[in-house]
């Protein structure tokens, strides 16, 4: 097909024949049409080159890879798909390029493998187009060693495995839906600079979006303002599934602003991580704990998240394997539940934490256990618990005083009428002093004001 700039009804502009149009008119042209028509013909000039599209054969059972591939290997800059349903395998899209779509009504439909890969390209954009169907093992939509991607205003729907998978990319993942997908919403793997922003997820049999690494690396990516609901954990497992946003080896990420519903394991876990924030997320209805620091972490700023029902609360924990390092403040944990069904290892508490640890301004609410804890044998080392408040819960404060623990200043927190104790020493999960500050001099590690 001849391209538009080609055609004797829209000639290409030159300096020369724009010169000898205007010589041609009345010599009183003024300045201001001169430009204004400059930049009209300019505009048109590097307009984007629309393919035709009139072989591509909707609603059918036919396999329109080849068609949909020829239409976009000779568009330039964009193609627009019509509505209707088109079986693809493997559309390779490419750099400096749109695929769009009627909202709601164009999809690509997989059949054993993924619906499309962008691969090695920069500057693609896929916009307004749904993706459904069995894509074997691999993701609807791949994106491979991509830079500066955006997929937008999509809708993945009833997937067999992952909805988006991303590898060495740098990506704008806006305002997409997800819907029953068997693995995973967003697989994110080693990248760097992933904005996943307003985004819908609903119905994953494993984890809603994961950010991981092959290797602990500078990831950067903000996760922040989706809505993630009914993440199961068909796959099994002790965490690695049933979790809404799961980091693992990737640093530097931020996790912000989302509301996180009905997971059966975990809202938020970050797993291996350094300089993670999650802040000001709503988690409700957790399996196990809400928010999880574990392994060997190091930096993680938890803050102003509200959590709403969970086995555990928060859990900054695995001094055994150098985790360590955070700040825990200003969150509002609520109605935790007296066990786990998905981990019997899971125990009722509203905050717990081991090491380098600052637990301040929090307000803990209804926890059959312990609503502060800090340590567990050995396993403790320089914690502040400072200016919380504790209401209607069994235990206050609980510190271990077994197994010659780091040190722990406890001072200005308010419990109010706790069903067992203000402020407890723990044996592993045992009481065994009833009233701390009576039995403060007992133990060195303990400062209590």
């Amino acid at each position: 097909m001849k391209a538009f700039t080609n055609s004797p009804a829209f000639p290409r502009a030159t300096p020369e024949s724009w010169h000898n149009t205007l010589m041609r008119q009345d010599t009183t042209i003024s300045r201001r049409h001169a430009v204004l028509g400059l930049s009209a013909i300019a505009a048109a000039a590097s307009a984007p080159v629309q393919a035709q599209t009139t072989d591509l054969v909707p609603d059918g059972d036919s396999d329109q890879t080849a068609a949909l591939q020829a239409a976009i290997d000779s568009a330039v800059g964009k193609l627009t798909l019509p509505a209707g349903r088109f079986r693809v395998s493997e559309i390779n899209l490419k750099s400096n390029f749109t695929l769009e779509g009627v909202p709601g009504a164009t999809w690509l439909v997989a059949s054993g493998a993924p619906a499309a890969f962008i691969k090695y390209q920069q500057s693609t954009v896929v916009r307004d187009i749904g993706f459904i169907g069995d894509s074997g093992p691999g993701p609807l939509l791949g994106i491979e060693t991509g830079v500066d991607i955006t997929v937008e205003r999509c809708h993945f729907t009833d997937g067999t495995s992952i909805a988006l998978g991303m590898h060495e990319t740098s990506a704008r993942i806006k305002d997409c839906v997800f819907l029953n997908q068997a693995d995973c919403a967003i697989h994110a793997l080693q990248n760097q600079g992933v904005l996943i922003t307003g985004n819908h997820i609903d119905g994953c049999g494993n984890a809603g979006i994961r950010i991981w690494g092959i290797e602990q690396h500078v990831d950067g990516s903000i996760v922040t303002n989706n809505r993630i609901a009914n993440i199961d954990w068909e796959a099994g497992g002790n965490g690695q599934n049933g979790n809404g946003i799961n980091v693992y080896l990737a640093d530097e990420v931020i996790v912000s602003d989302n509301h996180i519903s009905n997971c059966a394991f975990t809202a938020v876990r970050l797993n291996t991580t350094r300089n993670t924030v999650v802040s000001g997320n709503q988690c409700r209805t957790c399996g196990e704990v809400a928010i999880f620091s574990e392994f060997g972490f190091s930096g993680s700023i938890i803050a102003e998240n509200l959590i709403d029902g969970a086995a555990t609360g928060i859990s900054i924990t695995n001094l055994d394997s150098e985790g360590h390092l955070a700040t825990c403040a200003n969150n509002i944990v609520r109605n935790i539940s007296p066990k786990s069904e998905v981990n019997p290892d899971t125990v009722p508490v509203g905050i717990y934490v081991e090491a380098e640890v600052s637990v301040t301004g929090n307000v803990v609410e209804n926890v059959p256990g312990v609503a502060i804890a800090a340590g567990f044998g050995r396993f403790m080392r320089s914690i502040v618990i400072a200016n919380n408040v504790v209401y209607s819960s069994d235990v206050g404060i609980g510190v271990t005083v077994a197994d010659d623990p780091g040190p722990v200043l406890i001072a200005n927190n308010m419990v109010y009428e706790p069903k067992v104790g203000e402020i407890v020493g723990l044996e592993w999960t045992k009481i065994t002093e009833p009233d701390l500050r009576a039995a403060a001099d007992k133990y060195p590690h303990v400062t209590i004001r």
